[in-house]
């Protein structure tokens, strides 16, 4: 039997916003959520990227949650269960609909916010770290970056004896995230032409 693949992590820093942001476009580009979000076009990689480039800088990173493995193809950005709330969410809502509109367009902004009311909705009601997005590069996927990556960043819930949770947008990785642990509690539909979103929680300490 082979050993399972592990790779040093590190915390991302403020200089490794560009590599994620192109890890998660690369990534992403083919998600079924995403596809039926943004807008199709030769413009799509670069709104993606400056979507993701905006939740790492503005959501994720100064949580100190972010991580990325030592070689560079893989990374996860979380948000702690002890992360403060937003003190304007209206405010931060105004700031991120130029960010939407470059990805979605003006056709398909209403399909953004419904699939955000929607899986806000779903959000259980107890503290949880959430995993926000996970990736590797698609050239890397199948050799177990995914799981290693996912397995040491779920010891950070585990050492602070927390839930993890996480919208799974991609039926293909729900095998993934069961095997680390988390179970599916809601099939999350934001309209009825949406793609389905897995919403998924893992118990505190179920690894």
């Amino acid at each position: 039997m082979n050993a399972p693949f592990e790779s040093p992590v590190r915390r991302a820093t403020q200089t490794d916003i560009p590599r994620i942001a192109r890890l998660f476009t690369a990534a992403f580009a083919a998600d079924p959520v995403f596809d039926w979000l943004a807008r199709a076009g030769a413009k799509r990689p670069a709104a993606l990227h400056r979507f993701f480039t905006w939740i790492l800088e503005r959501r994720t990173l100064p949580y100190g949650e972010t991580w990325i493995t030592a070689d560079g193809f893989a990374a996860a950005t979380w948000i702690p269960p002890y992360a403060p709330t937003s003190p304007s969410r209206l405010a931060e809502d105004f700031r991120l609909l130029p960010v939407m509109l470059r990805l979605t367009g003006i056709s398909r902004l209403p399909r953004g916010a419904s699939m955000a009311a929607a899986m806000e909705h779903a959000h259980p009601d107890l503290p949880y770290f959430y995993l926000a997005f996970i990736a590797v590069a698609p050239r890397m996927q199948g050799a177990g970056r995914g799981s290693a990556l996912l397995r040491q960043t779920l010891q950070r819930a585990d050492a602070a004896n927390a839930h993890a949770y996480l919208e799974n947008s991609n039926p293909r990785n729900l095998g993934l995230y069961q095997r680390a642990g988390f179970t599916v509690t809601k099939e999350i539909k934001a309209r009825a032409d949406a793609p389905p979103v897995y919403a998924m929680l893992r118990p505190a300490n179920a690894g």
